[in-house]
């Protein structure tokens, strides 16, 4: 079957959009959100992702990622898999949760507006589906991440990154008169909207200027045909892990010559194992093999005695 081709490089900026199977929730309630959000955390994790914003709706979710390395698809691959899961086992159900494949939309990140006008929709669109009363006001809707940019800087999810969509409103500093500024903006345009700006947030593939275009169609074209995208990953996932690996050996005195001198079991490997597991998207499987802790089984067993001992 045909598949949409996907264009990743450093420092893309996507907005995600992924609707549930059939249309069906995605989110039965307050607690799967925060396991939405407690996911998406840890995949920031793994793949150094910077989010400029995010919305959870009932039935879909929108994400504004940047991307220092390119990984969205190894990055989505995982964090759509493992809150499908988390989301399965919680309420005992099975198969698919999404439909299909997610969406994307290139966005502009040269600080021309792009990113403010992608990341206004996100933050809007309750507002759009009226989700929020006439008199009411934007934070009173408490799943997107406008009301984590009205917060002072400590209690904010690390990942999120509010700097870039505040430099693009013209307000110079995350402080509280910058923070109460951003506030009064969006309310005055949630007013003021009418929908046209956002035309090509539905039904384009990219936001941008021309340029910008024109460089992605060139990728496409140069990249048309080809199904792994490999090649052009500065650090792949598995780059990643063996300077992981290689950190912890260090530490260690270790050579990979000594990772078969010792046991299976050792506590050691287990310490290099979890750090694997947190901070990569690579499988029980290759971490098994690459740190010779025997079988993929195996390993399932220590981490789960190690978390017990915990």
């Amino acid at each position: 079957m045909a598949r949409k081709l996907r264009i990743q490089y450093e420092g893309a900026i996507y907005h995600v959009m992924s609707r549930g199977d059939h249309r069906e929730d995605i989110f039965l309630d307050h607690h799967d959100r925060e396991l939405f959000l407690k996911t998406l955390g840890e995949a920031c994790a793994k793949t150094d992702w910077q989010v400029h914003a995010w919305c959870l709706m009932r039935n879909h979710f929108h994400l504004v990622v940047e991307t220092p390395k390119a990984n969205l698809v190894e990055g989505m691959k995982w964090f759509l898999g493992v809150y499908t899961s988390r989301f399965n086992r919680r309420h005992k159900l099975f198969g698919h949760l999404f439909s299909g494949r997610y969406k994307t939309l290139f966005v502009d990140g040269s600080g021309n507006g792009y990113l403010k006008t992608v990341c206004d929709y996100v933050h809007l669109n309750p507002a759009r589906a009226k989700l929020i009363s006439a008199k009411g006001k934007l934070l009173d809707f408490r799943w997107s991440s406008y009301g984590e940019y009205l917060k002072v800087r400590g209690p904010r999810a690390p990942w999120l990154r509010v700097d870039r969509l505040l430099g693009e409103h013209g307000i110079p500093k995350d402080s509280t008169a910058g923070r109460d500024e951003f506030e009064k903006r969006m309310e005055i345009r949630r007013c003021a909207e009418d929908g046209l700006e956002f035309a090509p947030i539905l039904r384009g593939w990219c936001l941008g200027s021309e340029a910008f275009r024109e460089e992605l169609l060139a990728q496409m074209t140069e990249k048309r045909g080809v199904e792994h995208f490999g090649a052009e990953v500065r650090e792949s996932a598995e780059d990643k892990a063996n300077r992981l690996i290689a950190e912890e050996l260090k530490k260690l005195k270790w050579s990979d010559k000594d990772l078969s001198k010792h046991r299976k079991g050792d506590p050691r490997k287990i310490k290099i194992a979890l750090r694997l597991r947190r901070e990569t998207t690579m499988t029980l499987a290759w971490i098994a093999d690459r740190l010779q802790m025997g079988t993929k089984t195996h390993l399932v067993h220590l981490l789960y005695w190690q978390g017990k001992e915990k």
